[in-house]
């Protein structure tokens, strides 16, 4: 019998990378990476990208196979990651996901609908309304048009607002309707966790912790390189990453680095809180406390159960 596959996610900061490494001192585990940042080069502190030396140590995938001026999909994630697995599992390892991107994890565990091709017109459309009414009008208008979809998209993200809003007026149906008739990409076991730090405050004060330690690793210095290139914008996707985006609006000279910094920690913050949303809106996801006593042993004692009978 070949092994389940194991799934590590939680919001942002909650140390995810560190309890993979640790499990992978255990079982014979390759990591794969869910996170929409990770997957570009040349972007390496501001993703908190595993370095040199775990990439190493252990087999990690998905990690800086794309150019930041490229595009990559929920729906390319979920066929790339199931061809990972079989590969995996062909060597007798473990498949271990390991990230916070929920819509990823969502198009791997449920499927992806088949949706329309993007239309050029109607999102230069879109977004010439937006720029009109804003972002959050437009969500407004989506939650009439697709409440469930809205639910799960936050109000300043333009992306999948702007998609929500294409599906609609390209199909007549609503993108939540098309995507619960979709089959579930990954079959078998899949145990997942999720690492949920408590209280909140704990989590605030480490993802401060870290962006500060990221500023100091020379993360500006990076975004400065980024812009200098010439071929990016501030709509390509990797450029609208968390902590990115807003000291790519430092280089553009649109605010002082004081105001920029302020801006991505509360850009982290409220990541954070969507990935929490979303996590705890999934009653098959175990949430651990990894600063309790004795965590991460549980947990490996909860892999080990999870295993049993797979690995010989």
């Amino acid at each position: 019998m070949t092994a389940p596959v194991l799934i590590l996610t939680g919001p942002t900061g909650s140390g995810k990378s560190e309890w993979a490494m640790r499990l992978a001192q255990q079982w014979p585990v390759e990591i794969i990476s869910v996170d929409s940042a990770q997957v570009f080069r040349t972007m390496d502190i501001g993703t908190a990208k595993p370095g040199p030396q775990e990439r190493a140590a252990v087999a990690h995938h998905l990690i800086d196979i794309l150019d930041p001026a490229q595009t990559y999909s929920a729906g390319q994630f979920a066929q790339d990651a199931m061809t990972l697995i079989g590969q995996i599992r062909a060597r007798g390892h473990i498949p271990l996901l390991v990230g916070g991107t929920m819509l990823y994890l969502r198009a791997l565990r449920h499927g992806m609908a088949q949706l329309p091709r993007g239309s050029p017109a109607l999102r230069q459309s879109i977004d010439a309304q937006a720029a009109v009414t804003g972002w959050p009008a437009m969500h407004a208008k989506l939650l009439m048009l697709d409440p469930r979809a809205a639910a799960n998209i936050h109000p300043n993200d333009a992306q999948r607002i702007q998609r929500a809003l294409e599906v609609c007026q390209l199909t007549g149906e609503t993108l939540s309707g098309l995507q619960a008739h979709s089959p579930a990409a990954l079959q078998g076991p899949a145990p997942i966790w999720a690492l949920v730090p408590e209280p909140r405050a704990l989590l605030h004060a480490r993802l401060a912790s870290r962006f500060n330690r990221m500023m100091s690793q020379g993360f500006l210095e990076e975004v400065r390189a980024l812009h200098s290139r010439g071929d990016l914008r501030a709509d390509h996707a990797s450029m609208r990453a968390v902590g990115y985006r807003q000291l790519w609006q430092h280089c553009e000279g649109q605010s002082t680095l004081s105001e920029a910094v302020e801006r991505a920690l509360a850009a982290t913050r409220q990541l954070a809180k969507r990935q929490l949303t979303w996590l705890r809106g999934d009653r098959s996801i175990r949430i651990v406390d990894p600063g309790v006593a004795g965590a991460f042993e549980t947990w490996s004692l909860e892999v080990g159960v999870a295993l049993s009978g797979f690995i010989r």
